[in-house]
């Protein structure tokens, strides 16, 4: 894929990625229900050139109280705009509470991969899974292989994969909670199945790399809170833009446990994906009047950009939306 050129060498600019209004983004899927924590999001989108088709992961989900996790689903689409689902599985088949944003990826060789971010049943610490399949809608759950483990890693969960291969090397940008919450307790730390939303330790931004995306080697943080501001609690990265000066990275973030589910976007810069730069350092680069704008996806397809991004809504929920920018 060629690299964007958005730069006016005569102006002194280089690198830029458009600005868009989420509000005036398209719907592409709705919650299942209306009020708080009924959601329809997270999405990981590929352009697949040889069959033309857009391919967009999403999961679903429903208020704590009734249950929490629903799935996760896969929709096709012609022109990035209108989908029809055409996988899906639910919670049960990974025996977890609860599943989160996840990565789809089609390989060199013509197959496809879902790096699937789930808690895992027998610790309550989110963990990052790979599914192999010969096509987007063939996923078996039960063929899942095991990635990144966070208790083999020093950590106290990892999620939320974004993985990339560049020249021979693949990337995986991931969320991860560190461990440096020894003093407390187990239950404390993962008695409600995610630790993000108990305050103990922030959402940092990680590394893991390898030469065949399915071994992979920690390669430890590359984006952490600052100690004050609009993003000192998360500093989540969820997918990256190359262009020809580097790389731009869209993260998520939050001022406190308070904030957690109601995230809003930031940009933030590197030239190798292992220093990142916070841009937006004064406040937020996007955000919905009612909550979050958050777990953007910047897929460049033919000149254009096509963001996908999950969006409150006036009564609380959320909903899936895109946003698409002509690119010169």
């Amino acid at each position: 894929m060629a690299i964007p050129r958005w730069q006016n060498a005569s102006n002194r600019y280089y690198g830029q990625v458009p600005l868009f209004d989420a509000e005036d983004g398209v719907t592409v899927r709705e919650p299942l229900g209306e009020g708080n924590g009924w959601w329809a999001g997270a999405p990981s989108c590929v352009y697949d050139e040889e069959s033309g088709r857009f391919y967009l992961y999403y999961r679903v989900r429903k208020p704590r109280e009734l249950g929490r996790g629903v799935g996760c689903r896969i929709a096709s689409s012609e022109d990035g705009i209108v989908f029809e689902d055409t996988w899906q599985i639910g919670k049960e088949q990974l025996d977890s509470p609860s599943v989160e944003k996840s990565c789809i990826f089609k390989a060199p060789d013509g197959s496809w991969r879902l790096y699937i971010s789930y808690v895992d049943p027998a610790t309550n610490m989110w963990r990052i899974d790979c599914i192999e399949a010969d096509a987007p809608d063939a996923f078996d759950p039960a063929s899942r292989q095991r990635m990144l483990l966070p208790e083999e890693l020093g950590l106290e969960g990892v999620k939320d994969p974004a993985v990339y291969q560049i020249g021979p090397m693949f990337y995986m940008i991931a969320s991860y909670a560190p461990g440096s919450a020894a003093e407390a307790s187990d239950d404390a730390k993962h008695g409600t199945a995610d630790i993000y939303n108990t305050g103990i330790v922030k959402s940092h931004t990680g590394l893991a790399t390898s030469g065949c995306g399915l071994n992979w080697h920690w390669q430890g943080d590359i984006l952490s809170p600052p100690d004050e501001g609009w993003d000192s609690y998360c500093t989540r990265i969820g997918s990256i833009l190359r262009t020809e000066t580097g790389f731009v990275g869209f993260y998520d973030g939050s001022a406190s446990v308070e904030e957690n589910y109601e995230e809003r976007a930031g940009l933030c810069v590197s030239y190798d994906l292992r220093n990142w730069e916070r841009v937006t350092r004064l406040g937020p680069w996007v955000q919905s009047p009612h909550g979050c704008i958050r777990y953007i996806e910047a897929v460049p397809v033919d000149g254009a950009i096509y963001y996908y991004y999950e969006w409150t809504r006036e009564d609380g929920s959320h909903e899936l939306r895109v946003t698409r920018m002509e690119v010169s």
